[in-house]
This record gives C-alpha cells, sequence and structure tokens, in this order.
C-alpha cells in the first residue's frame, strides 16, 4: 500500500496471477481407463531392460562351457578349507571348453564390458534430455543386440577381439538407463514414479532370471554349436525387440496418436507441463555438485553397484567351483536370488507409493527406509555366506536374501534423481551411473586377483566382506543426506531464476511440484515431490 491507501502495481499484478492461478486449477483425476500409453512404455522399458540384462550376464554362464578348467593351474588348496566335490551324484561328465583363460583373464573379459558402459552414461543421459529418450534408449538396445550376435565369432577369432566387442557393447548399452530416466520424467505422474520405475527397472533382474538358466541348458546342448547358441539366441531377441519399441513407443504423451485426452491430462497435470516444456534446459552444473542430496544419490548408487555387479558377474563361478553345482543346475540356482530380487522389487514399489499417497510416509522417509532394506539387508546376508561353508541350502538362501531384498533399492535410490531433478533426471542418472559402472569392471578384477588359483572358501569369504562394508557405508552416507523434495535448481533458465535460488526463493517447478498458493484447495495433496493440483495443460 501507497500512502494515499492504493495498492502498488506490483501487488496488483500479483494478486491477479493468483486469482488466474486458482480459476485454472482443477484436481488430478486418474483415467478409468486400466492400460493406457504410459503402461505400454513401462511394458516395453521392462522388456527393454530384460533384453539388455540377458545379453549382459549370458557370458557370465557361457564363460563356464567357454574355458578349459582343467588346463588351467590351481594350486594351494586344501581340503580344510575347500568343499568336497560330489562323487555320487554327478550323473554328467564335465566337459572342458576350448579358450584357457585363468580366473584372471575371465575376470578381465567379464569386466570389459563396462569400459564402454561407464563412457557413455552422461552423454546417454543428455542425449535423452535433448532429442528424446525412445531412439537413444532404442539404439542402445539395438547396438547390443547386434554384437552380441557377433561374439561367437570374434571369440574364436582372438581373445584381445573379443575385449574389444565387450567394450563396444558396453559403448551401446551405456545410454540405456539415463535415457529411460529422461522419458519417464515426461510420462510418469509422480505418485507412480515407485511402482512404474520397479516395473520397468526391474527387466533387468527379469532378464538375469531367464537369461541365467536358458543359457546353462543351451550350454549343453547341441543346438548352433553350444555356448555360441546363447549369443544367437539373445541377440536375436534385441532386434525383435527393438522394432516392436519403435513402433509401440512415442517420445512425449504429446507426440503419441493414440493417447486417450483423459491420460495425457493427467500426465500433464501430474507434472504440471505443457507442450512449450519440452525443450531442454541447461544443465546447472554448479548447483548439482554443491547438492548434498545428489552426493546421496552418487555415493549410494556406488555401493549398490559394488554388491550387484559382485554377485552378477562371479555368482556362476562361485556355484560351480566352491559350491560344486554343475552347469545346468548352476545356471537354474543363481537365477533364483535373481527372481526373488525382481518379485520384491515390484512390491517394494507398490508399497511406496501407497504409503505416500496415503500420506502415511513423506517421499524422504520412503526413500530412506527402502534403500536401507535394500542395501543393509544384503550387507548380513551377503557375510553370512562367507560363514555358511560347505552348506548348500544355507548359502543358497542367504544368496537369495543378500539379491532378493536388494530389489528394495527400486523405491529407494533408484527413484531420488526424479524426486530432486525431473528436468535432469536423465543427466544425473548418467553422472551417478557413470561412476556406479565402475564396480562392474574393478569388483571382478579385485575378485580374480583374490580368488586366482585359490578358489577356497575363505578367499571369498573376503570377496563378501568387502561387498558387505561397501554396501554400509553408502546407504549410511545415503540416508544421511538424502531428500525427497525436489530442488530449486531443477527449473534455474535465466540469471533471474539464479537469483531467486540465491535469495531462497524458488522458482516454479516444472515437474512434480506442491503448488504452495493452490495447495489449500486439495487437503490429500502429496508431499515432498509429489504433486497437489496444477493449472490445466495447453493441449489444444
Amino acid at each position: 500500500m501507497n500512502r494515499r491507501g492504493r495498492r502498488a502495481p506490483e501487488e496488483v499484478i500479483r494478486k491477479m496471477e493468483e486469482e488466474e492461478e486458482e480459476r485454472l486449477i482443477v484436481p488430478q483425476v486418474q483415467p478409468a481407463e486400466c492400460f493406457g500409453a504410459r503402461h505400454v512404455l513401462a511394458l516395453m522399458g521392462f522388456l527393454g531392460f530384460a533384453n539388455v540384462y540377458a545379453m549382459r550376464v549370458n557370458l557370465s554362464v557361457a564363460i563356464v562351457a567357454m574355458v578349459n578348467n582343467t588346463a588351467i593351474p590351481h594350486v594351494n588348496k586344501s581340503e580344510s578349507d575347500a568343499c568336497p566335490a560330489p562323487s555320487t551324484n554327478q550323473t554328467e561328465p564335465t566337459e572342458d571348453g576350448e579358450f584357457v583363460w585363468t580366473e584372471s583373464e575371465q575376470g578381465l573379459i567379464l569386466g570389459s564390458f563396462f569400459w564402454g558402459y561407464v563412457l557413455t552414461n552422461m552423454v546417454g543421459g543428455r542425449l535423452g534430455e535433448v532429442i528424446g529418450g525412445k531412439l537413444v534408449f532404442g539404439f542402445g538396445v539395438l547396438v547390443t543386440a547386434v554384437l552380441t550376435l557377433l561374439t561367437p565369432v570374434v571369440a574364436q577369432a582372438s581373445t584381445p577381439l573379443l575385449i574389444a566387442l565387450r567394450v563396444i557393447e558396453g559403448l551401446g548399452e551405456g545410454v540405456t538407463f539415463p535415457a529411460m530416466n529422461s522419458m519417464m520424467a515426461k510420462w510418469i505422474p509422480p505418485l507412480e514414479r515407485s511402482k512404474m520405475g520397479a516395473l520397468v527397472y526391474a527387466g533387468a533382474q527379469f532378464g538375469t532370471v531367464v537369461s541365467l538358466p536358458i543359457s546353462g541348458l543351451l550350454c549343453q546342448s547341441s543346438f548352433l554349436g553350444g555356448w555360441p547358441s546363447v549369443f544367437y539366441v539373445f541377440g536375436a531377441s534385441g532386434v525383435v525387440w527393438f522394432a516392436l519399441w519403435m513402433l509401440l513407443v512415442y517420445k512425449t504423451p504429446e507426440a503419441h496418436p493414440r493417447i486417450s485426452l483423459d491420460e495425457k491430462i493427467y500426465i500433464q497435470t501430474s507434472l504440471n507441463q505443457s507442450p512449450s516444456d519440452s525443450g531442454a534446459k541447461k544443465i546447472p552444473w554448479k548447483h548439482i555438485l554443491l547438492s548434498m542430496p545428489f552426493w546421496a544419490i552418487f555415493v549410494g548408487h556406488v555401493a549398490q553397484n559394488w554388491g550387484f555387479y559382485t554377485l552378477l558377474t562371479e555368482l556362476p563361478t562361485y556355484m560351480k567351483n566352491i559350491l560344486h553345482f554343475n552347469i545346468a543346475s548352476n545356471s537354474f540356482v543363481s537365477a533364483l536370488p535373481y527372481l526373488m530380487m525382481w518379485l520384491f522389487s515390484i512390491a517394494s514399489g507398490l508399497l511406496a507409493d501407497h504409503l505416500r499417497s496415503q500420506g502415511i510416509l513423506t517421499t524422504t522417509a520412503t526413500r530412506r527406509i527402502f534403500n536401507s532394506i535394500g542395501l543393509y539387508g544384503p550387507m548380513i546376508c551377503l557375510v553370512l555366506v562367507g560363514y555358511a561353508n560347505c552348506n548348500k541350502d544355507a548359502a543358497i538362501g542367504l544368496l537369495c536374501g543378500a539379491v532378493g531384498l536388494n530389489g528394495a533399492v527400486y523405491a529407494g535410490y533408484m527413484n531420488s534423481h526424479l524426486d530432486l531433478a525431473p528436468n535432469f533426471a536423465g543427466t544425473l542418472m548418467g553422472i551417478t551411473n557413470t561412476f556406479a559402472t565402475i564396480p562392474g569392471f574393478v569388483a571382478p578384477q579385485v575378485v580374480g586377483m583374490l580368488i586366482n588359483g585359490h578358489e577356497t572358501i575363505g578367499r571369498w569369504r573376503i570377496v563378501f566382506w568387502i561387498a558387505g562394508i561397501v554396501y554400509f557405508v553408502g546407504n549410511t552416507f545415503y540416508i544421511i543426506f538424502i531428500t525427497g523434495e525436489q530442488q530449486e535448481w531443477n527449473d534455474l533458465d535465466n540469471p533471474r531464476d539464479e537469483a531467486k535460488v540465491i535469495h531462497g526463493a524458488s522458482p516454479p517447478s516444472q515437474y512434480g511440484s506442491f503448488n504452495q498458493r493452490g495447495s489449500h484447495l486439495n487437503p490429500t495433496s502429496a508431499v515432498d515431490g509429489a504433486t497437489s493440483p496444477t493449472t490445466i495443460p495447453e493441449i489444444f
């Protein structure tokens, strides 16, 4: 007010904006249809990751059939620290493969994939934000599929060429997680993030579950030469998936020709977006690097991947050389923990979204609780595996617990990128997944150096203790510094927005923000990054 009782022009304008905003606010109503365009995206993403992981882990099984173990020297294997091989019940003769690779060389081959994978994560995230995740994710899977088809020929030609092929395969697959994150930021409403994210990313576990036993059976068969058929079957599956992906999935809801109007409005109002919001924003590097919640995701992601990749690449070897499962039963038993992880991840996602939508837990509390289940639980189980000695039932049960409980992270840190900054979800995933990939090639090398020529319980106990300690440190850091609230730098577009952040006033959010001025109109609105009523989007 000025001295004459009149309101200043700025105050009048602000009041008009508030009245206009409240007039346009509408409640978010979920479409009546049970299966919409966003569910097609989630299903195809699920199948995409299933193919990706099937092609990633099949070598872990095939290498057992490819290697000539008789020609590899094993030393200092005392009976007191090694499980006795079964003398009866051995119904199948053990056949050695054609490649004389030591444990260290096998670790090098298994880990080489991640040398390429680590290089393209950040590229994939940014490309997903700029040109759309559909093409980036699709072609990432296609490259992996084509190279998988070439693996048998290249392996028989040269070991260095095989390593080079696996590096290039990693380059193609490295874009997949960040590209999918950028797509989900444009397609998935905040209160569906946990369950949809769990469904999509659980494809990785489903692919592992399918790949391990089928790979074991193919290795023992005469189909297409035995172990080469592993790569032919899964490579062809990836090519078929790519064709379906290009036909059924679209970059954004606005680009989809068959999406219902109700679903389009629901997605856009939930994310508070309009067609004009489709452009990629400039990455606020300074704010990202100074954000402790970002570093919480970073550390938690690295810790998770150390334990996960240790088991993913080495579990078949542990089953065969320590617990003495033959290759067929090895692959089935190796798949069991990932079956548990797949089921538990989906259940965790559904439960997490229910707890958030009912107001029982905030997003921050949800992420902390489920991430702790996903890392502290496996930590305990893995350490105990090292003391199960030759008790196969106990060892398998603990391994199922270690890998199964790990599925809770899909309701934990895996959603935190979207919680903090949906506009840069692909970039954030690219950054954290880049560094979290380092354990993919370091962990197999560490295992190879520890085990090299010494297949004993004591050596594997050290492997499990290392993974347990990494889990503990990583999750402790995560739960201390993580938040589920969207960060102010998510919407920085210009110096004026920068000034708002500096002075503590956040600019209007584009995705998943809580509308402060309109929040009184919906008392059941969610908290910590979930949306309340938003304005009608410009879709006509």
